[in-house]
């Protein structure tokens, strides 16, 4: 079994969690607070950050898109209809640019923010930058949720998947972001009706319930997180 260094409300971490889910790969999961920079990790990994695999002969791979590549050269090339990139250069192109919003532009700005402020820093310490939220961070990314989730809202009304006729990647980046968003309550999902039903698609996937069974300390989802029915 592969070990993968997370923190259950980084959506990249999710990302890869979603992924290897999808594949029928179980995961050994060790939870890491990048902030404290422990030696063992900077070992693995010197920029500390998330996540990291330890794939076959403890090789680390770090960084999302990398191990989701990995992955496709080692299992998905193998899955045929399921495989979670495409043959086609065009829709591969499509399926990067994708992942890319939702795991660089989303997260830079919404979820990093929303992360940092609601969840990390009551935890941190003052000596790893912790402490009170700063509100106007919130503010600002709260204002950037409406955005993101009209644009889910458009791709999913107009493409089956978000990439196109099949699942992907692509739907795995925006579900690790927006289930972190609706963990934290930060969705409203009644004016986005397929955006909604994209996501209950997702809610429904076997490899999205290790996701839902995730609870962080001092802050509880959302009462309707787990709900398939929501």
């Amino acid at each position: 079994m592969l070990t993968l260094f997370h923190h259950p409300l980084f959506a990249a971490c999710r990302f890869v969690r979603l992924s290897f889910g999808e594949y029928g790969e179980e995961l050994a999961l060790i939870e890491e607070k990048p902030w404290l920079r422990r030696k063992e990790f900077l070992s693995l990994n010197p920029a500390a950050t998330l996540p990291v695999l330890l794939a076959e002969g403890d090789e680390p791979i770090v960084g999302a898109t990398v191990i989701a590549e990995y992955l496709d050269e080692t299992r998905g090339v193998l899955k045929r209809d399921k495989r979670l990139f495409a043959e086609d250069p065009l829709v591969r192109a499509e399926i990067r640019r994708l992942v890319d919003w939702y795991l660089v532009k989303t997260e830079a700005d919404v979820t990093r923010h929303l992360v940092r402020e609601r969840v990390l820093k009551p935890v941190m310490g003052s000596e790893h930058g912790g402490g009170s939220p700063d509100s106007s961070a919130i503010r600002a990314a709260r204002a950037n949720v409406r955005q993101h989730l009209k644009y889910t809202n458009w791709l999913a009304g107009t493409r089956n998947w978000l990439a196109g006729p099949r699942l992907t990647y692509a739907d795995m980046a925006a579900a690790a972001a927006l289930s972190v968003l609706d963990y934290l309550g930060e969705i409203d999902w009644s004016d986005n009706p397929a955006a909604k039903d994209w996501y209950t698609r997702m809610k429904s996937r076997p490899s999205f319930r290790p996701i839902l069974a995730d609870r962080v300390r001092g802050q509880s989802p959302v009462s309707h997180y787990a709900d398939l029915d929501f």
